[in-house]
């Protein structure tokens, strides 16, 4: 997945001036052409993802740092493992350290966890995906980091794709016709149906859904719906689906599992900086 630079030059711009806002008051302490050393190290197992906003950070807060990398985005990393080196104003590495820290901790985090997912189905043939539920205003960053552990992209919002879930199968007055006014509306966007049961299931066959959506399906019942759709259409699992049990419902057979503790239960990877 590629991210515009502009999106992250954008984020990084938000994010510098939520934690600067009128000036670094405790940076001033520091003389103004001071300049240091310092590195970046992991304290956790992790895959890392952030470099590109790490480097945007202190390009944006004085473009003469320099940062040497050790690692790059999507390469795995021990506990006490270096990251990184920097070099430059003292200001300026004092100013951007925790933004840059809380960039690449929170898309670590992601890219880890994507990482533990995408080997417990290693071997079959099924692709965990992500969700829409993403930290706000990180949404990019948060899919191009599942992508870095591995996993792969759902839709990026909802102009890429449609999904029809029970909220719109109601309003719309059933999937047949939420179906039909999806293809006439958009005939060159992939169709994607959420259902509860193997009824539900048999309709979104006969609406022609590209893609249908299993919603807390036993392993037992995804078999029997692979079964009935006999590959007129991509089937998801989703809903109840954890580490423990993503293997068992993986090697059923079903094309994809979308997760969404990929993006939102996280834990941030823990990463120091320290001066030397």
């Amino acid at each position: 997945m590629n991210i515009p630079q502009s999106y992250i030059e954008s984020s990084v711009a938000s994010a510098l001036l939520e934690d600067i806002g009128s000036g670094d008051v405790t940076g001033l302490l520091i003389p103004e052409d001071d300049i240091s050393m310092a590195t970046i190290i992991s304290r956790d197992d992790a895959t890392i993802c952030g470099v590109d906003w790490v480097e945007e950070v202190f390009a944006q807060l004085n473009s003469e740092v320099l940062i040497e990398w050790e690692v790059e985005d999507g390469e795995a990393v021990e506990a006490g493992q270096t990251l990184c080196s920097l070099s430059g104003n003292s200001r300026a590495l004092l100013t951007g350290e925790r933004t840059a820290l809380n960039f690449l901790q929170t898309l670590s985090a992601t890219a880890t966890l994507s990482r533990t997912y995408a080997d417990a189905v290693k071997g079959t043939d099924c692709k965990v995906l992500d969700t829409r539920k993403t930290l706000p205003g990180l949404r990019l960053a948060q899919k191009y980091a599942v992508s870095c552990g591995g996993c792969e992209n759902h839709r990026i919002g909802l102009f890429d794709a449609i999904l029809i879930k029970e909220n719109h199968i109601a309003a719309a007055g059933g999937i047949s016709k939420a179906v039909e006014d999806a293809r006439f509306s958009n005939p060159d966007l992939s169709i994607e149906v959420e259902v509860e049961n193997m009824a539900e299931l048999q309709q979104a066959l006969d609406a022609g859904a590209d893609r249908i959506m299993l919603d807390n399906f036993t392993p037992e019942k995804i078999q029997n719906a692979i079964t009935l759709t006999n590959k007129k259409a991509e089937l998801e699992a989703s809903g109840g689906i954890t580490l423990k049990n993503i293997r068992q419902y993986a090697e059923t057979g079903v094309d994809y599992i979308s997760i969404g503790a990929l993006t939102k239960d996280i834990q941030s990877v823990d990463l120091s900086m320290r001066f030397s």
